[in-house]
């Protein structure tokens, strides 16, 4: 079953969205199907109540995919993208591009691969920077606050719409947070599940380097209370500060020393500097500018927090959601990374194998830190490939 046979009742569109353009997807085609991209696509799922109370009267998610979903429905893939990505998993300038594909670890001859927006973001989805329907304005912070079971709940709603029965569910960073819910939550759709790079909550130093950043957007002049979109005005410092933060997270000491060390600056700082500046400063400068260009400050509020709020235990505590997990699991942790050491995620496994579950545990052999999973193809795709086959259904697409 592909694209035609989505269902006639929900609202589709596809668009373009430039970078710096905030808003809810409009409808244009960003590159024609047959020029090999997938299109940006939108569908209305409807109204949401929120696990914290809040309420959504209508929800909208972006998202593109690639393969064609079988007849049974059951050949699915959600892949879920980390804090700053966005839908475009694969294709020109797709994040996992080296991933998904034809004869790769995300067999699209076999699997239908869907990507969305999440819930609170900015690239299409429903989030901070839409129109609130009851002042025309954007949500800024009177929008409510959310959480990785939100995120998934909507997702659930956009695979049920596009007729998917059963998924693989895979993610890394808060993306691993969702395939736990994932496979936690919503063990009726789940064939197998891949967290990568995530245990089952932050631990206080990654809560405490999220606050930083937090803080350091809304300390910005240009904040404006969050509602600097209605009066023409973006918390540009802010955002680049709270990125350089977060960089420092992905990154580990041996990646900033390889790539690094004590090198004196090769290009020119963006913020005023004194004395001698060095080359990774413009590094930290260059990634902090740039996500200005592609995000919007809000949203990073929004999803931060609830990264920092995720647990995969709440209501009920670890061992008893840990219980309702009916498929095979594979964790993905990496040797440098300090944002989710190994260890914990080692810990999880074997939590998960002393109550019989079906688990396994990969560890990538890299300096990069938590950006390995962005980084380290030949390895990612060694660990990935036999398990997402060995979860699809023989028949493929």
């Amino acid at each position: 079953m592909g694209e035609t046979s989505q269902p006639t009742t929900a609202r589709e569109s596809t668009s373009r969205l430039g970078l710096g353009q905030l808003r809810v997807v409009p409808p244009r085609v960003e590159r024609g199907e047959d020029e090999g991209e997938a299109p940006l696509r939108s569908l209305d799922i409807g109204a949401m109540d929120l696990e914290l109370g809040g309420h959504l009267e209508n929800v909208t998610l972006a998202y593109r995919t690639w393969g064609r979903l079988n007849e049974a429905g059951d050949n699915a893939v959600i892949v879920l993208h980390a804090l700053t990505g966005d839908s475009r998993a694969s294709g020109d300038g797709g994040w996992w591009e080296p991933l998904i594909g034809p004869g790769r670890a995300l067999d699209t001859d076999r699997a239908f691969v869907v990507c969305a927006n999440v819930l609170g973001g900015c690239q299409g989805s429903t989030g901070p920077a839409s129109l609130d329907p009851l002042t025309g304005r954007p949500y800024a912070m009177r929008f409510p606050l959310i959480t990785i079971g939100d995120v998934v709940g909507a997702q659930r709603r956009l695979v049920e719409a596009l007729g998917i029965t059963r998924l693989v569910a895979i993610g890394g960073s808060i993306g691993g947070f969702q395939a736990l819910e994932w496979a936690t939550r919503h063990p009726d759709k789940i064939t197998a599940a891949v967290p990568v790079a995530a245990t089952g909550a932050l631990d206080a130093q990654g809560i405490a380097m999220n606050e930083i950043g937090r803080r350091a957007i809304m300390a910005d002049p240009d904040w404006r209370g969050g509602g600097y979109a209605s009066e023409g005005a973006f918390p540009t410092d802010g955002l680049a500060i709270a990125r350089m933060v977060g960089m420092m997270t992905y990154h580990s000491k041996e990646s900033m020393d390889l790539r690094f060390g004590r090198a004196p600056a090769t290009r020119p700082g963006l913020y005023p500097s004194f004395g001698q500046t060095f080359d990774v400063e413009g590094y930290l400068h260059y990634h902090g500018a740039a996500l200005v260009r592609r995000f919007d400050a809000n949203s990073y509020l929004y999803l931060t927090r609830a990264m920092d709020q995720y647990d995969v235990g709440r209501n009920g505590g670890e061992d008893r959601w840990l219980a309702e997990i009916a498929a095979p699991v594979l964790l993905v942790g990496i040797r440098s990374d300090w944002l989710f050491p190994p260890a914990p995620i080692r810990a999880l496994g074997e939590r998960l194998a002393a109550m019989g579950k079906d688990v396994r545990y990969v560890e990538l052999d890299s300096p990069h830190g938590h950006d390995a999973f962005l980084k380290e193809w030949g390895q990612m795709g060694d660990a990935l490939a036999p398990f997402i086959a060995a979860h699809l259904p023989a028949g493929g697409g």
